[in-house]
């Protein structure tokens, strides 16, 4: 609980941080995202819209019905258009934890925009939140028609460098990547392991 807290207060404060390269995230990387995710993460992954339900139910039975009607397609779980992949370049990407994990906690909190970047890595995709004391980076898959699925890694407040996808189950993060309007994306986590039901982070180009 005080680890859970200390990391709400600090998810703000900003971070000078060089992780290590996306690609280099995934030791072994396959284009099928299903050759390389954990079986916790497939899990977390197949059961993702459930997660979302159970998380918005909670924070409107909190109080917060207002503030999720306001984001529109943001936070409603099939508002995903499909297109195509995510282009590469520089995004403001701005996140949402959607649902307490734990009784006490938030169950609703948006936070300012930080600095994201998604640029090619070989036959893939990386994507990188640059800025932030919780920064997820990792590998955007081919999915299917509506959406593409990202495998990753957290990394925690000064920390340099990611830890490799696989190596600690609390750090592994998976979703998807949807488009949801006009030069607006989401990356969609299920089942944080920490603080929130379901992360949800708008991307949107710098």
């Amino acid at each position: 609980m005080r680890r859970s807290l200390l990391l709400a207060a600090v998810l703000t404060l900003p971070a000078c941080a060089v992780m290590r390269p996306a690609g280099t995230v995934i030791q072994h990387p396959a284009r099928d995202w299903r050759q390389v995710a954990t079986a916790d993460d497939r899990i977390r992954l197949r059961e993702w819209r459930s997660s979302f339900v159970a998380a918005l139910a909670d924070a409107r039975a909190n109080g917060h019905a207002a503030a999720i009607a306001r984001e529109g397609a943001l936070l409603e779980p099939d508002s995903a258009l499909g297109g195509g992949p995510i282009p590469n370049g520089a995004y403001r990407c701005r996140t949402i934890k959607v649902g307490a994990r734990t009784p006490g906690m938030l169950s609703f909190i948006a936070y300012p925009a930080f600095r994201c970047r998604v640029r090619q890595e070989r036959d893939l995709q990386g994507f990188a939140k640059l800025s932030g004391s919780q920064r997820q980076v990792g590998l955007v898959f081919p999915g299917d028609m509506m959406r593409q699925v990202f495998l990753g890694t957290l990394v925690l407040g000064d920390e340099s460098r990611a830890m490799y996808y696989g190596r600690d189950r609390e750090r592994d993060v998976a979703g998807y990547v949807e488009r949801i309007g006009e030069n607006r994306w989401r990356l969609l986590l299920p089942r944080p392991h920490f603080e929130s039901q379901t992360d949800v982070l708008e991307l949107v180009p710098e």
